[in-house]
């Protein structure tokens, strides 16, 4: 699980049916939520994440929003119809002098049921999504937020291309565990 973490032009609709080798990517439904709650709120989920704890309706007004916002290029990845996971996927205006270009960053993060976990979904979910926002979405820098201690995230970070830039010693606060290291991953377009 990775914390969360367009151009204009660009619609949620067009990330509808993305598709990889065994997954579908789209937009969260509302009978979607029911399934997300199950897996979001494990123990061995909520551990790498920095709220453990969601209200229901929160939730499910919060994935409401997403669906309705043109910069959230959120999805759910389905297995043979089944919600395995998501990947959010947040487009923004960077921090920049004036001029530069709007909707060129991306924030991304991954929440999947960990019952599907070392099959390598994740991987291919988050890599579609990465490769998506810069082949079509036109984003030029994404990044993603983990704890450190967070080993399988740090594995699919690294696999789909991204570089660790920064190791935050005690930045990140979990509501159980404290103060925790964190690391900040980034994937620049064409490097």
């Amino acid at each position: 699980m990775c914390r969360r973490a367009a151009s204009p032009n660009v619609s949620l609709v067009e990330i509808t049916n993305l598709r990889t080798e065994r997954l579908e990517l789209r937009p969260v439904r509302a009978e979607d939520v029911d399934a997300m709650l199950g897996y979001r709120n494990l123990p061995e989920v909520t551990r790498w994440l920095l709220r453990t704890e969601v209200d229901p309706a929160n939730f499910r007004a919060e994935w409401q929003r997403a669906t309705e916002d043109p910069d959230d290029h959120s999805v759910a990845a389905t297995l043979d119809g089944v919600v395995i996971g998501t990947v959010s996927l947040d487009v923004v205006d960077g921090m920049g002098q004036p001029g530069m270009p709007p909707r060129t960053e991306a924030r991304l993060g991954y929440i999947f049921d960990p019952a599907y976990g070392g099959h390598g979904y994740a991987t291919e979910a988050v890599s579609a999504v990465v490769a998506h926002a810069v082949d079509k979405l036109g984003v030029r820098r994404i990044t993603a937020e983990c704890f450190a201690d967070n080993l399988a995230s740090v594995r699919i970070l690294e696999k789909v291309g991204m570089r660790r830039e920064q190791h935050g010693v005690g930045d990140s606060w979990h509501s159980e565990l404290g103060w925790v290291d964190g690391y900040t991953y980034a994937l620049l377009a064409g490097s």
